[in-house]
């Protein structure tokens, strides 16, 4: 039935004598492997958790209509979207839940292709073998343009891993050749608001939903966001989808069958950081000093950096040299540091490793000190 084999490894425990390794160094392992936020949850957020303490009912799995118009008025606010409507606004638990039921929450099965970008976070394509559908890799939309198979189209912008941002053209491309075979869009779209390249920088970055790929018709189109990146909530679990009203009510009637509800208090402080834009240009901010810190140093060190136009990773491989990304990782963590193998992310990917930029200004620093120290002694 091509469901996920119970057996297969979680990619991530691959580094496992990497990071043993690493942390030999004398200065410690820097761990630069997973974007998982280390600064604060912003006091803002905070406060609204602890004034939603008193919890005692069941929250409604729809969210709590003060939510989903937060989430409305964020959308026109920041994203260039016009015309969402609340009822077409869901609350998930993190965004990584519905990346990996959507196909089967959408009724896929054996016969029904799901396409994905070729270099492509893995949930991606778990969700889809979990609902017993093919998976298609390709970037290009004529690759599977007129294929009545396809049934959902994923865009991941900002990439993860990469950094790559997809242009409002290509997205009109691809929503057109969706509706041409009645296949739904699903864009992924977490990192949005940490845009480091023109002209997006500041503005966040095309937006699925925006008039400009739309023309306000969101018709088979849904836009997932999580707020664990902008507002430091991973530990929240907080995020949602929208679009498609349609769609969300198909979803929304499964989910509370299910019972994927977002908690209360959690809800509250969604509302909060979504209000609340003080903090994310603060975080912004944040993120911003620390690529500047390590860019340099990776270049100098004799790395180049791809793509990473935006988001919290920086695409990296050997300016002058073929590598593995194997070889990488193990190369870095001589260093001390530790790095994503691409190879996490498609077969397209080995060449590469992903550096997170979420570690504390102290170990940023720290792993750039280390790697000019390597590009001296390989001068010398």
């Amino acid at each position: 039935m091509g469901f996920v084999p119970l057996d297969e490894d979680y990619p991530w425990d691959q580094l496992a004598p990497y990071t043993e390794r690493a942390r030999t160094h004398p200065g410690g392992v820097v761990d630069l492997s997973i974007g998982t936020p280390v600064d604060p949850t912003p006091a803002v957020v905070q406060e609204a958790l602890r004034a939603a303490a008193d919890a005692h009912g069941y929250p409604k799995a729809h969210g709590s209509p003060a939510l989903r118009e937060a989430v409305c008025d964020w959308y026109t606010r920041r994203r260039g979207v016009s015309g969402l409507q609340p009822q077409a606004v869901l609350p998930t638990v993190g965004s990584k839940e519905l990346v990996a039921t959507l196909p089967s929450l959408l009724g896929l099965g054996p016969g029904d292709v799901v396409v994905l970008p070729e270099v492509a976070y893995p949930t991606y394509a778990v969700g889809a073998r979990l609902a017993g559908a093919q998976v298609r890799a390709a970037d290009d939309v004529a690759a599977w343009a007129g294929d009545p198979a396809v049934r959902l189209v994923w865009v991941n912008s900002p990439s993860n891993p990469t950094g790559a941002v997809r242009s409002a053209a290509h997205l009109r491309e691809v929503v057109a050749a969706a509706r041409r075979l009645g296949a739904v869009v699903a864009s992924d779209e977490c990192y949005a608001e940490l845009a480091w390249a023109q002209p997006w920088a500041g503005d966040g970055v095309p937006c699925l939903l925006a008039d400009e790929v739309t023309g306000g018709d969101h018709t088979g189109l849904l836009s997932l966001y999580s707020l664990s990146k902008q507002s430091n909530l991973a530990g929240y679990r907080a995020a949602f989808v929208a679009g498609d009203g349609d769609l969300i009510s198909r979803l929304l009637l499964l989910r509370r069958h299910l019972g994927m509800i977002v908690p209360a208090p959690v809800q509250a402080a969604m509302i909060a950081a979504l209000e609340d834009e003080a903090h994310v240009h603060n975080q912004r901010e944040i993120y911003h000093s620390r690529r500047q810190r390590l860019v340099p140093a990776l270049t100098r060190a004799g790395y180049a950096v791809d793509h990473s136009e935006a988001g919290l990773y920086l695409w990296t491989r050997p300016a002058d040299a073929a590598q593995t990304c194997w070889q990488m990782v193990a190369d870095f963590a001589e260093l001390g540091i530790l790095v994503g193998p691409g190879a996490f992310y498609g077969d397209s990917a080995g060449d590469h490793v992903r550096l997170a930029l979420t570690a504390t200004d102290e170990r940023i620093e720290e792993a750039a000190t280390r790697l000019e120290g390597r590009h001296v002694s390989r001068a010398s």
